[in-house]
């Protein structure tokens, strides 16, 4: 979609996906190995009482859920930025579901804009477990009156 197509507050729905211990032991050893992580038995000392997921591999895996829609095809440029706020944990078998919200367009010049897309993510119990909030440099229809 051109930055001209998308619509304020419009929503993208995500469907669940569920969070697969292995993906969460090898997603932790490579890119945030921290016992809390990756050590079973460490984990089970915490508060947690158990593994939980990396957070960015949480966020990660709705995200590629949410790429499946294909909303920004070919007009998609570039990331420009993403801040996650996480509340609570996700653990091996939790199945998130997430709704993407259009919260913010602007335009930066004739030949693109700014799309920032929020995300709210949620556990099975429908516990809120993070937020993103990613924004996207997407190509303008290119036309007489840009």
């Amino acid at each position: 979609m051109y930055f001209e197509d998308f619509v304020l507050d419009s929503v993208i729905g995500i469907p669940p996906v569920r969070i697969c211990k292995k993906d969460m032991l090898d997603f932790g050893l490579k890119y945030d190995n921290i016992p809390i992580h990756t050590d079973e038995e460490y984990a089970a000392s915490t508060h947690f009482g158990r593994l939980i997921a990396p957070g960015v591999m949480s966020f990660m895996t709705v995200w590629a859920k949410f790429l499946e829609n294909d909303i920004f095809a070919d007009e998609l440029l570039a990331g420009k930025s993403t801040k996650i706020e996480w509340f609570r944990p996700v653990f091996a078998e939790d199945e998130l579901t997430g709704k993407a919200v259009v919260t913010r367009l602007t335009e930066r010049n004739a030949k693109n804009g700014i799309v920032e897309v929020t995300f709210y993510v949620t556990n099975q119990q429908g516990e809120l477990v993070l937020t993103d909030v990613t924004e996207v440099i997407v190509k303008r229809r290119l036309n007489s009156s840009n």
